[in-house]
């Protein structure tokens, strides 16, 4: 079968609901939050030069993991791995900031699909930030 004769792929958000502007919707809320959060916010501000451009990107992210539009184009691990002083605990409060704002701006499968995804993605990255310092062997 060729490229133009297969159907398009559907991301497992479009079952549950997840649209471009859900998505849009969520980063900005939440990003919004971290930006003003004693522990990340430092972190985050320091590290990005253009939020209109980051959000861009991570609206472009989130729309290919839950949509498949495949729209993203970046390296989410070396982004992080050059980030010296994150760790663990930083991990662990994006994690809690995501998903109190997924409830607050999605509805309750959206929610749990978007945080699900970012419960897997926070321990990869911490991972291959562990491997990539390391602290682990790899895999």
């Amino acid at each position: 079968m060729s490229q133009a004769e297969r159907p398009p792929r559907i991301g497992p958000g479009v079952e549950v609901g997840v649209t471009e502007e859900m998505i849009r919707d969520l980063v900005h809320a939440f990003y919004g939050k971290v930006r003003g959060d004693p522990l990340l916010g430092p972190i985050f501000n320091g590290a990005v030069t253009d939020w209109d451009e980051h959000l861009a990107k991570l609206c472009d992210f989130w729309s290919s993991v839950l949509l498949m539009t495949g729209r993203f184009k970046g390296a989410p691990m070396a982004a992080h791995a050059a980030l010296p002083d994150i760790g663990p605990r930083h991990f662990g409060r994006w994690l809690e900031l995501f998903e109190a704002t997924a409830r607050e701006v999605c509805p309750p499968q959206a929610a749990a699909l978007f945080v699900a995804k970012a419960q897997m993605i926070g321990q990869s990255l911490q991972l291959g930030i562990a491997v990539s310092r390391g602290q682990l062997p790899p895999l």
